[in-house]
């Protein structure tokens, strides 16, 4: 059995939802999922929908060019079609926090990712023997001022090499630059607690244990060329008290870490978040 994946967006207009389920239909598909999203202040139109195909006649790359000839062209829809069964490919970057990195190789090897994790990469060594215990390959690239031109060109080498359809930052404490970020848009995710920008620099926690906050939280989103300002998937908040310890708020911090980013990976690697205009539309 086939099954793909349909994403489109475009200007909002009549007959698109019939338009597409009667070329499913006609093409002797059976829909199984379809939710769409209307922005009623952009007059654009979203719409996710997943579709089998028992027919061993089924030849994706036909039925591509029939889509594109007969729907995408008519409607001037922005979409994309993928096959269910191919898992897209993800590079994880690291620095020394271990955290996300524990959870998000845990949840692969229960195969609980739709996934795979070709290599792993550090500005530092010291997670290497995470990687393998888990047999992935790990690669050690340093980062200084000095040579950071130099060093993203040889992340560019691997994820080419490797042919990666998107990385996740998993507590990277790098800025990526614009050299990778033009190369994989809407394709990097990054995880960061919630305080910004109240409670800046190395220490927010302890800022934040000091005005006494009563709720922490974190933010998965897609990086950009401004930081921390790219298009959010995934965000969760707990609350705290004025008996928790500096210590329990980053251990809280962390949990939430490795929850949120986890979610917004299984979102983006099912194929379930669009972006537009620096937003994104979450479907179920």
């Amino acid at each position: 059995m086939n099954k793909i994946t349909l994403l489109i967006h475009c200007k909002d207009q009549p007959n698109i939802i019939a338009s597409v389920t009667s070329f499913m239909a006609n093409n002797q598909g059976n829909i199984v999922y379809i939710d769409q999203h209307v922005d009623r202040e952009q007059d654009i139109f979203f719409m996710r929908l997943e579709c089998e195909f028992e027919s061993d006649a089924f030849l994706i790359d036909q039925f591509k060019s029939e889509f594109r000839m007969q729907l995408a062209n008519k409607f001037e829809l922005d979409y994309q079609i993928f096959e269910a069964e191919l898992k897209p490919k993800m590079a994880l970057f690291v620095s020394k926090y271990d955290h996300c990195l524990y959870d998000i190789l845990g949840r692969y090897n229960s195969g609980e990712l739709h996934l795979e994790i070709p290599f792993i990469l550090s500005n530092h060594n010291d997670l290497k023997p995470i990687a393998d215990s888990f047999k992935i390959p790990f690669y050690h690239i340093p980062v200084s001022k000095a040579n950071k031109h130099e060093a993203e060109l040889k992340q560019l080498e691997l994820l080419e090499a490797y042919k990666i359809d998107f990385v996740v930052l998993a507590r990277y404490m790098q800025i990526v630059s614009n050299l990778i970020i033009d190369k994989y848009p809407d394709k990097i995710i990054n995880i960061h607690h919630s305080f910004l920008p109240a409670f800046v620099g190395a220490k927010p926690y302890h800022s934040a244990y000091k005005r006494g906050v009563k709720i922490i939280g974190a933010t998965s989103h897609y990086i950009t060329e401004e930081l921390d300002a790219g298009p959010i998937i995934e965000q969760d908040v707990t609350h705290v008290s004025h008996s928790h310890s500096i210590n329990d708020l980053i251990s809280k911090g962390r949990d939430l870490e490795k929850i949120v980013l986890s979610n917004a990976i299984k979102l983006h690697a099912n194929r379930k978040v669009m972006v537009y205009n620096n937003k994104t539309v979450i479907f179920s």
